[in-house]
């Protein structure tokens, strides 16, 4: 891994507007907590409201490809779909997108 600094795993999904509040609160409560339990070093979770749709973005961000591949399994672009995914989503996604981050700065207070 160039420069050690980690890896990013991005999942991406869409919503109707009248399904994206209920949406955000499934996706925290059983998406985002669950990475931080699996060992993510931080998890982002992001939403852009559309004409017609809402975008959910949620990053993870990993120390190491081995700490996210031991809960993602061989594959660790193949998507876990949480239960009501396919009640809420406009479509299921079909694979999440691994980065290797290659320089990372942060703001200090």
């Amino acid at each position: 891994m160039a420069g050690g600094e980690g890896i990013a795993r991005i999942w991406r999904g869409r919503t109707l507007p009248e399904r994206a509040d209920v949406y955000q609160a499934y996706l925290y409560e059983h998406g985002v907590k669950k990475l931080k339990a699996l060992g993510a070093r931080e998890v982002q979770m992001l939403r852009e409201d559309r004409l017609g749709e809402c975008h959910f973005m949620v990053i993870s961000w990993w120390p190491t490809r081995e700490s996210m591949t031991s809960w993602a399994g061989e594959d660790p672009t193949r998507i876990r779909h949480l239960e009501r995914d396919a009640e809420l989503l406009i479509e299921l996604p079909e694979a999440v997108q691994i980065l290797e981050v290659a320089h990372r700065e942060t703001e200090r207070t």
